[in-house]
């Protein structure tokens, strides 16, 4: 019988002489190569064209990839619940159309298969960070995953639950703070930029931010972006749309295309400052 992993030091998703900086291939795009990968669309995939109507819009003001939930885990069984595959088909079809790679949430190790099919990237949400069996299945497929930190993780949780997918053979995971449950009520969660200073020392994998979901507040999302570049941050996932006030979900932490355009010069602006004190 092997001998279990009993100490941080051997865990795969660590950093080590053997992997000291791991890169994601995304089609024709590199997550954790230095830039600033920015990941922007509507919380939820409504109609095809809500969807085409902002990834045109992401994509002008230089997005890289585009985001939209085909299946939506809410809080209450009456919200929005998503397309379901129809949704995955209209993703998928806005991707190739604009050739923007997408990224969805699975949420089930049934899904895992079809929704491989449509995504080039598979995202595990906050709630289903300690889903064992799913990230064990995300283990084996040939696809890169994004996952989100639990509501209420540590960052050692956090690191155990990529060390599942990592150990199960698939390398290409990307780590994303997404802000964790506090005492704090003004925002609708508290983000910990410090973990992903943090994260950028100890691990060998990529790290992004969402600071939609994080904050809960559009005007919050851009102060929180430009702070997740300073702190290191390989990227971010930002909800826009193009009329938050209709959004079927998340409306109210939603940037509209003018607001995301804005955001998306002065992320230059700073990803131009860090990268010359890197250089």
């Amino acid at each position: 019988m092997s001998r279990q992993v009993t100490t941080m030091s051997e865990m795969k998703v660590l950093k080590s002489a053997e992997w000291p900086h791991t890169t994601v291939k995304v089609k024709h795009h590199v997550i954790g190569d230095g830039r600033v990968t920015v990941i922007a669309g509507p919380c939820a995939v409504e109609d095809e064209e809500t969807l085409w109507s902002t990834a045109v819009q992401v994509k002008k003001a230089g997005a890289h990839l585009l985001r939209g939930g085909a299946y939506k885990p809410r809080t209450s069984p009456y919200s929005f619940q998503g397309l379901g595959r129809t949704g995955l088909e209209l993703l998928a079809s806005v991707g190739r159309a604009t050739g923007l790679p997408v990224v969805t949430e699975v949420m089930d190790t049934a899904d895992v298969e079809e929704v491989a099919c449509y995504a080039d990237i598979l995202q595990v949400g906050a709630r289903n960070m300690h889903n064992y069996a799913l990230l064990k299945r995300l283990g084996r497929i040939d696809k890169p995953v994004v996952l989100k930190r639990g509501l209420s993780a540590t960052i050692e949780e956090w690191l155990m639950a990529a060390e599942y997918i990592v150990s199960a053979g698939n390398r290409q995971v990307i780590l994303c703070e997404r802000g964790i449950r506090t005492y704090e009520p003004w925002t609708r969660n508290t983000l910990d930029l410090s973990a992903v200073a943090l994260l950028k020392t100890v691990t060998h994998l990529p790290v992004i931010v969402d600071p939609s979901h994080a904050t809960g507040k559009a005007e919050l999302v851009g102060p929180m972006a430009k702070a997740a570049v300073a702190a290191g941050a390989d990227g971010l996932m930002v909800e826009v749309h193009v009329d938050p006030a209709r959004a079927l979900s998340d409306g109210e932490q939603s940037l509209s295309p003018d607001q995301f355009a804005y955001l998306m010069q002065e992320i230059g602006t700073l990803t131009s400052i860090r990268q010359r004190r890197v250089s």
